[in-house]
């Protein structure tokens, strides 16, 4: 053979043999792809500087994960039983700096695919962010149903659920921006806290409107707009000294969420591939005489076939909980957390999740859902309480279903009985039980009960004093948007219709909240006394943090004061269908001979003595000088 040919031969095998490697790279990267990384950022400066990763690819375990970067270090490479996950455990060292970590997925020492890693800073001061407090006053309002401000996302390529404004279950296009473009309306109410309901993606059939099937946790739903626009709206709030608290689920997920179709682990949910769905009996997590197979059916059971029931007891799914309810505070530099159904999810993870929330953000507020009429079930949940069985919460605050359901029946009675504000009262002297009284959530409804105004027979009278009571007793007020102008609905649960569009959130709208076209007298006047109520609350610290006294109601006349220092506030509700004469001696204890008083929604100026003259069903709020 002569020198060329075996020149050309040696030529011909290099590039056959680099065409070989070639492929296998290629065919290795088609194999190993990176579907998902969660979290996919994370920040320098955290007080616990671990963060697991979630990688979910095609045999992705088969790989070995690889990082040199300054400050990040690979503590841990785990496994489940799925050959698809693997999970990485970061150390980030205090003096790392901000930039995209590559993240380098090997076999047998050889790069087979690579994928970024955000490292952030933290704003200043974000540990010690404020969350909500007493001083505060929450408006609770369903994005899909508030105002559509973006009528581009309005059609979800891909959602089969589609938009459908005539369909009380249907999606009707309320969004972010919608929400953003109406902050200032919220402001001039006397609001300072917005609630809306989950905003996180849900790409269910049906229902997904509400947002509590969530089918991304990382992924805000695009028919509400984007990471992006939710972290705008945030930054547009905060600029207006508005807080933004989010809505979260820990309990469980949509049927369609990703996971669905190539779970983490077999045990990544309870009763997976036998439906069993949950007893709602709450008690039984206190209950001293419970079977473990009713307690089980409770914390484990699902909602309904279409909200698969988590597992937190599977280590990673834990973390990954953990991590996200902390990954959405700093991104969107939230002021609280609202956690629906709480008590639904593992006890013990409840404990280490509300504690490694409040260690980060000592200052921040998180209030549960536990729908119970029972204090001693609410009282079990919220943080210092000493429970019988030695459980341990972090939980600052509690929704407060029993002081809910007393500002209805006192004012309408309740199972034949008639109305009576000892049931207020009886209420309120249940406070004992509760460790922190005060920072509890209290509320007039919400997007799971019947409108205020319809549960109150439509009496407009009745409606001031619930909203009366809801602005000046203890805790942490919450509206529901519509409340304002008194929007009805079924008195029986009707979600559709409870959740109704709001008037003027729509371009063509006959009514509008925001400008005041086409509201009724009626409509005007409450919107009028709910906007001059919290605006006054706001500047009372006798209401924020003042000491609670009141009295035995006499003649279904309800009295109280709240007192903090030398600023005292005395409120009156007269729940009597006539006219009534309070006798004022019974508060001496309080109030001077010829005590002065200006009353706060007349703006009237009074001497206080002897007796006071009482209209039907109404009440007063008197600052006292």
């Amino acid at each position: 053979m002569s020198p060329l040919m075996s020149s050309l031969n040696r030529m011909l095998s290099g590039a056959v043999f680099f065409f070989f490697l070639f492929n296998l790279a290629q065919a290795q990267t088609s194999t190993y792809q990176i579907q998902h990384l969660e979290p996919a950022s994370w920040w320098i400066g955290m007080k616990h500087p671990e963060v697991q990763l979630m990688v979910h690819g095609n045999k992705i375990a088969e790989l070995t994960p690889v990082i040199d970067y300054p400050g990040v270090v690979i503590q841990k490479v785990q496994h489940s039983d799925n050959p698809n996950y693997l999970f990485i455990d970061l150390h980030i060292a205090d003096n790392s700096t901000a930039g995209n970590v590559e993240i380098k997925f090997q076999k047998a020492d050889q790069l087979v695919v690579r994928h970024n890693f955000v490292l952030q800073t933290r704003r200043s001061a974000s540990a010690q962010r404020q969350g909500y407090t007493p001083r505060d006053a929450i408006y609770l309002l369903m994005p899909d149903r508030f105002a559509n401000g973006d009528r581009s996302n309005d059609s979800v390529p891909g959602y089969s659920d589609k938009l459908a404004r005539q369909i009380p279950g249907a999606r009707h296009g309320g969004d972010i921006q919608g929400i953003r473009q109406h902050l200032d309306y919220i402001v001039g109410m006397g609001f300072t806290m917005l609630w809306p309901t989950p905003l996180m993606e849900n790409a269910q059939a049906i229902n997904s409107y509400h947002g509590y099937a969530a089918t991304d946790f990382y992924k805000i739903d695009p028919s509400f707009g984007s990471n992006l626009s939710y972290q705008q709206l945030v930054q547009d709030a905060k600029q207006k000294g508005l807080g933004v608290i989010q809505d979260i689920v820990l309990n469980h997920i949509g049927s369609n969420h990703w996971w669905m179709k190539d779970l983490p682990a077999k045990d990544w949910l309870n009763y997976p591939g036998n439906y069993t769905e949950t007893n709602h009996i709450r008690s039984t997590i206190q209950d001293t005489h419970a079977s473990q197979s009713d307690k089980r059916r409770f914390a484990d059971g699902w909602f309904v076939k279409t909200m698969p029931d988590m597992n937190q007891r599977n280590p990673f799914l834990a973390n990954y909980l953990i991590q996200n309810s902390l990954w959405w505070i700093e991104y969107a530099d939230l002021s609280g957390l609202r956690t629906d159904t709480y008590s639904y999810s593992d006890r013990d993870f409840l404990a280490r999740w509300s504690h490694r929330i409040m260690d980060e953000y000592p200052r921040l507020n998180i209030v549960g859902e536990e729908w119970s009429m029972n204090p001693n079930i609410i009282a079990y949940w919220q943080r210092d309480k000493n429970n019988h069985d030695n459980y341990r919460s972090s939980m600052p605050s509690m929704m407060d279903f029993p002081v809910y359901q007393a500002l209805h029946t006192s004012l309408v009675g309740n199972a034949g009985k008639p109305a009576d504000m000892m049931t207020m009262y009886e209420a309120i002297a249940n406070d004992f039980i509760y460790p922190h009284p005060d920072q509890l959530t209290i509320f007039e409804g919400n997007h799971d009960t019947p409108r205020i105004f319809s549960a109150l027979n439509e009496d407009i009278a009745l409606n001031k004093l619930a909203f009366v009571m809801l602005a000046t007793l203890r805790g942490i007020p919450q509206m529901f948007y519509g409340a304002e102008i008194l929007m009805t609905s079924p008195k029986q649960r009707d979600d559709g219709k409870v959740r109704g569009d709001f008037p003027g959130g729509w371009d063509g709208d006959q009514v509008n909240t925001f400008s005041g076209k086409n509201l009724s007298a009626a409509q005007q006047d409450m919107q009028i006394f709910v906007r001059r109520l919290f605006n006054w609350r706001q500047q009372q610290p006798a209401i924020h943090e003042g000491k609670l006294i009141h009295f035995l109601p006499e003649n279904n006349c309800y009295v109280y004061f709240r007192i903090a220092g030398t600023h005292t506030v005395m409120v009156v509700i007269n729940r009597n269908e006539k006219s009534t004469e309070l006798d004022l001696t019974r508060f001496s204890e309080i109030l001077r001979p010829a005590q002065k008083a200006h009353e706060v929604i007349t703006g009237q100026d009074l001497v206080l003595e002897h007796k006071l003259a009482l209209k039907p069903k109404s009440s007063l709020i008197l600052e006292l000088k």
